[in-house]
């Protein structure tokens, strides 16, 4: 019976959505800040974004945002060395050539956020059981959940690409890999959100200008997202990070880019549009004003 309400709630949710996404995007924004939406005169970060979403052109959006179609936009902007090493795309899961791929990978469908499956050991995998697990992800439309329309201009396909291991690996800095989360506003850096000890249920959140100060009255902490005991060491290529963000962002009114610092290289992500969907809770409200200023809405045009 709770499956079943289940199922019947997201699909009014995305019935909801799909047909007025504006009064659905209104309707979460209060349920999560308790206040309404204002999308006549956004000024935080959560309103710009999801103004620019509902109401500007975003299919460049969609190209970048693509984890497959953005690796050509990051070769023409001269930075191919970034890529993480690409080992197959596959439009179904079941067109994967196993045999091909090595024995550690990871796995990720190109049109979703949390669509990533890290392989070990390949001859551990269950093969029936990833199978299901990719077809679920690629069925999969956020658009229709949230007001990130450009990811309907997404074909969906899985793709393959080399685990990021590192050597000297200190689990007292970070248990796992650092993700470097970095703000661009009309192509020029405003800050870094840094996740580290990611866990199945959230991270460690800690926020530093582009001189890595830090923070931490930027950040809400919560269960899922906690406060570090400490600050993250200054990554080395910290500036040729910034640059390589800035280039990537060039043309954007806004966007997050996503950086590793492995082995002495910088490794890309992904670029994000709608973090969080423009609801975005872990952001102290005078830190989402704060970005919301720095994006100037009157150089785009409205298409809606």
């Amino acid at each position: 019976m709770y499956l079943d309400q289940t199922k019947l709630f997201r699909k009014i949710v995305r019935l909801i959505n799909t047909n007025f996404p504006i009064m659905m995007a209104k309707l979460r924004f209060r349920i999560l800040f308790h206040r309404k939406l204002d999308l006549k005169n956004p000024k935080d970060l959560n309103e710009k974004i999801l103004f620019l979403s509902l109401y500007t052109d975003t299919s460049k959006w969609a190209e970048c945002a693509d984890k497959y179609s953005v690796r050509k936009y990051i070769v023409n902007c001269g930075l191919s060395e970034i890529l993480v090493d690409l080992y197959g795309k596959w439009d179904k899961p079941e067109d994967i050539d196993w045999s091909i791929l090595p024995n550690s990978f990871v796995l990720k469908t190109n049109n979703g956020c949390g669509t990533v499956l890290l392989v070990d050991n390949k001859s551990k995998l269950d093969l029936k059981v990833t199978t299901i697990l990719l077809r679920e992800w690629l069925d999969r439309d956020i658009s229709n959940e949230t007001a990130e329309f450009h990811y309907r201009r997404i074909k969906p396909c899985i793709i393959a690409e080399e685990m990021l291991i590192p050597s000297g690996f200190d689990e007292k800095i970070s248990s796992t890999i650092i993700d470097y989360k970095i703000w661009c506003f009309n192509g020029k850096v405003d800050s870094i959100l840094v996740c580290s000890n990611r866990r199945p249920d959230g991270c460690d959140l800690s926020v530093y200008d582009s001189e890595w100060n830090y923070y931490p009255e930027a950040s809400v902490f919560d269960k899922h997202h906690q406060e570090r005991k400490f600050p993250v060491p200054k990554p080395a290529k910290l500036e040729l990070m910034l640059e390589v963000a800035e280039t990537l962002s060039t043309g954007f009114p806004e966007v997050r880019v996503d950086l590793y610092y492995i082995n002495d290289r910088i490794y890309f992500g992904e670029m994000t549009f709608t973090s969080f969907g423009g609801t975005m809770t872990y952001y102290s409200p005078n830190q989402l004003l704060k970005m919301g200023q720095k994006i100037d809405l009157s150089t785009v045009k409205k298409t809606r």
